[in-house]
Formats: C-alpha cells, sequence, structure tokens
C-alpha cells in the first residue's frame, strides 16, 4: 500500500469525507499535514501543488488534488490501483 499524505485543516468537511474514503479503500495510515497550525507549511502545499484549498491529496509521489479530485479518481476505478502500485 502506498503512503498517504494529506494536507488538511481542523474542521474541512472535504477533509474528513476524503479520509473516510481512503480509509473504506483500505489505507491504514494517512499521515496528515495541519496547514492551519502551521503558516510555513500553508505555503509548501501552495508551492508544490498551485492550489490554496484543502485538502491536497498525495498517494505516493502523486499529486490527487482535493477531495472531489478523490472521487472522480475512484469512480473512474484508479483510486485503488494507485494505492496498491509498488
Amino acid at each position: 500500500m502506498q503512503n498517504v499524505r494529506m494536507y488538511t485543516t481542523a474542521v474541512c468537511p472535504y477533509c474528513i469525507r476524503a479520509k473516510q474514503i481512503l480509509k473504506s479503500k483500505g489505507v491504514a495510515q494517512i499521515e496528515e499535514i495541519r496547514i492551519d497550525t502551521d503558516p510555513a507549511q500553508r505555503q509548501q502545499m501552495m508551492e508544490m501543488t498551485g492550489r490554496r484549498t484543502v485538502p491536497q491529496i498525495y498517494i505516493g509521489d502523486t499529486h490527487v488534488g482535493g477531495c472531489d479530485d478523490l472521487i472522480a479518481l475512484d469512480g473512474r476505478g484508479g483510486l485503488v490501483p494507485l494505492l496498491q502500485a509498488a
């Protein structure tokens, strides 16, 4: 299973939904980077993704995007293969 890293905030409903989806696919651990408590991490996220919104999800080295992107990837059947990629 690939490592999952997610930039989040404490009260983001999209972050909560994304975590639920990932856990339903067998992801046991998600590395959460809280940008609401660490402005440097927010800046790093924006530089890496070009986006300001959370969540921003990485599976392995692949930037998936936000919650809507995660749902779309799953709908296309691409989420589980990406999670299981070696």
